[in-house]
């Protein structure tokens, strides 16, 4: 459920191997490291295009990021119930950007605050507040990750192992290397400021990879 074609010992083996290198790159990296995270589906494109879902766990706190477009809604809803939550316990939602192929299942979670670069909203409350640093618990933390659209924001997952970003800075493992909607500059601030604190990405369109030297910067 981690991801179709990334070994559970692939993805721990990067989190070590990039929390033992941070030094000052680790400013973005929540404080705590008590969150667990699982790819509910991966995301792809070409013919059709699906969002890469994801759960985190944090104590009481269970996020989704990107309930976005997929073959059928069971896709997100039967991972999130072998994981023994119901679409009811999750207490947040993250929109990397508003593009509809990344929000589409919003509803699926009727509790839940919706979080994006600028607010929070849940039920006809409307609260707003900058992305940047935010908190969903010590383990969770939001920055803002412009460039595919100037509102994306990336979701870190501190873990025992280190730290893994949900993210759009690429769409799965091989980039594109330019990404033909984003203005390429700050995309490439973003993807710079992501690696510097991440040793596993869970990219907008394809299963969780290790970053390496042939990853787009």
């Amino acid at each position: 459920m981690l991801s179709a074609s990334t070994p559970r010992a692939q993805i721990a083996a990067g989190l070590m191997t990039n929390a033992a290198g941070q030094n000052g790159a680790m400013s973005d990296a929540p404080k705590a490291s008590t969150a667990t995270f699982h790819v509910l589906t991966a995301g792809y494109y070409g013919r059709g295009v699906a969002s890469t879902v994801g759960l985190i766990r944090d104590g009481e706190v269970i996020v989704v990021v990107d309930p976005g477009m997929v073959r059928d809604r069971s896709q997100i809803l039967d991972p999130v119930l072998a994981l023994g939550a119901r679409p009811e316990d999750v207490t947040d939602v993250v929109f990397s950007h508003h593009h509809p192929d990344h929000t589409i299942n919003a509803a699926l979670f009727p509790a839940a605050r919706y979080h994006d670069h600028w607010a929070i909203y849940q039920d006809d409350v409307w609260t707003s507040r900058d992305a940047e640093g935010f908190e969903l618990s010590p383990s969770i933390r939001l920055i803002r990750t412009p460039g595919h659209s100037p509102e994306d924001i990336t979701t870190l997952v501190r873990t025992a192992d280190g730290v893994a970003a949900f993210t759009h800075v690429w769409w799965d493992g091989h980039g594109p290397s330019e990404d033909p909607y984003a203005d390429m500059e700050r995309l490439h601030a973003s993807r710079a400021r992501v690696l510097a604190v991440a040793g596993v990405v869970i990219p907008g369109h394809g299963p969780a990879f290790t970053p390496s030297d042939a990853t787009p910067h």
